[in-house]
């Protein structure tokens, strides 16, 4: 097949990634800006896998009955493919029918990474039917609207907007329909920033918004220097609680999100098994969201080390964390910290870490072996696991598995709509 050759494709399935899966003589093909049950023209643009070839769609001939007009016209398949902006990829996909596609790639990945079976998956869930993907308190009716940070990127003439999806190609905009409309309002549309890198929009809680650019990084030999940046304190409010952190710091972008995770991750922990005075620990830390969220439920008594590689962001920690007297925030790697304290724990510490809870919520990439085989060897009563991606999940559930801890609960949150992403919250326990 020549490599620019058009062909028909029947979608058959969704994929891991925010694509869609044909089979074209035999071959994957991987598809965007479709869904199951649609027969699409789709030009082949990338054959270097022997297993797969990658493809875009060109038009779609006979739609599914759950496709709808894209919420984001700069992304719509009007558009050729190179010029479609990137980041809303479900958006042509009826909102109800999004969440069931991302049940099915979490459902897929425990069966296929996690390796349980179905009778077990489907325990997960409510009534036996397998776990869900909920839908957040007060989301709108199209899934737009919830952005509270988004990242317009810079070309070399300065002009912002987003990358097309799965390219460095920028693609000019006018709107912003999954941000909310403070961030959206305030995006610097038009405008030209030569020599920056990429500008963010950041709007708090509170209504305060903050526009920054952040310059291109030099290169030095062959290095890569970026550029410091000076710190811009923001306040986050969840709850009754609040939180500092800085403007560029890690935090979750859908404007429920802290306070649906700080729900989730307390009813996750089993109360039965949770001792406040043992040796409890938030790796991936933040800025101590979750450690707070386990804090307000279980009293002044908490012990809680928090762990997380960003000094910045461990800063603004210990003084979210300053009323409890025994929560501690740690600047390091987790794979290091975790594995020093398996090996180097004292008798004494080692009783206090077999009653503690484990929690973790690692970049997207998950956990891993190393830190996984490292907390399992501590034996702790019980882990709670916060995820951003349902295959890392999955690989992460495996490895817990072989060292006794399997899965216990499963929840899923629509925290991204109108993208692949979805968040899950699980407890492991021996």
């Amino acid at each position: 097949m020549p490599q620019k050759d058009e062909v028909e494709l029947d979608i058959i399935n969704v994929a891991h990634g925010g694509v869609f899966v044909a089979r074209h003589e035999g071959r994957v093909v991987f598809v965007p800006d479709t869904l199951p049950g649609e027969r699409v023209r789709a030009r082949v643009a990338d054959r270097a896998h022997d297993r797969f070839w990658r493809a875009e769609l060109l038009e779609v001939l006979e739609p599914a009955a759950e496709r709808r007009e894209h919420v984001w016209d700069a992304a719509s398949v009007r558009r050729a493919p190179g010029q479609r902006a990137g980041g809303a990829e479900f958006g042509h996909i009826r909102l109800d029918h999004q969440r069931e596609l991302k049940r099915r790639v979490i459902v897929d990945a425990l069966q296929r990474t996690a390796r349980l079976d179905a009778e077990t998956i489907d325990a997960l869930g409510a009534d036996g039917a397998g776990p869900a993907v909920e839908a957040v308190a007060g989301e709108t009716e199209d899934g737009t609207g919830w952005r509270t940070r988004v990242r317009l990127q810079v070309g070399e003439d300065g002009a912002i907007g987003p990358f097309a999806a799965r390219t460095h190609t920028i693609v000019p905009v006018t709107d912003l329909p999954l941000a909310t409309a403070t961030v959206e309002e305030s995006a610097p549309f038009g405008q030209r920033f030569p020599g920056a890198e990429s500008v963010d929009v950041v709007a708090t809680g509170s209504g305060a918004t903050h526009v920054l650019v952040n310059d291109r990084p030099e290169r030095r030999g062959k290095r890569l220097i970026r550029p410091r940046r000076r710190p811009v304190p923001i306040r986050e409010r969840v709850g009754e609680r609040e939180f500092r952190l800085d403007a560029r710091g890690f935090w979750q972008v859908h404007r429920q999100a802290a306070a649906t995770l700080t729900e989730a991750v307390r009813s996750a922990v089993d109360e039965a098994l949770f001792d406040p005075r043992a040796a409890n620990l938030d790796l991936y830390g933040g800025v101590g969201l979750l450690a707070a969220a386990l804090g307000d439920r279980f009293g002044p008594t908490l012990r809680i080390t928090s762990v997380e590689a960003d000094e910045a962001a461990t800063d603004d920690a210990a003084e979210n964390l300053a009323e409890w007297v025994g929560a501690t925030a740690v600047t390091a790697r987790v794979e290091r910290f975790v594995t020093g304290l398996a090996a180097e724990a004292t008798a004494a510490e080692r009783s206090r870490l077999r009653a503690a809870t484990v929690m973790l919520d690692p970049p997207r990439s998950g956990a891993g072996r190393e830190v996984v085989d490292a907390i399992a060897s501590m034996r702790p009563a019980q882990v709670v696991y916060v995820a951003c991606d349902p295959v890392a999940l999955a690989r992460d559930v495996a490895y817990f598995a072989e060292r006794g801890y399997p899965l216990r609960t499963l929840r899923a949150f629509d925290l991204f709509p109108n993208t692949h992403h979805v968040e899950a919250v699980a407890t492991l326990t021996p």
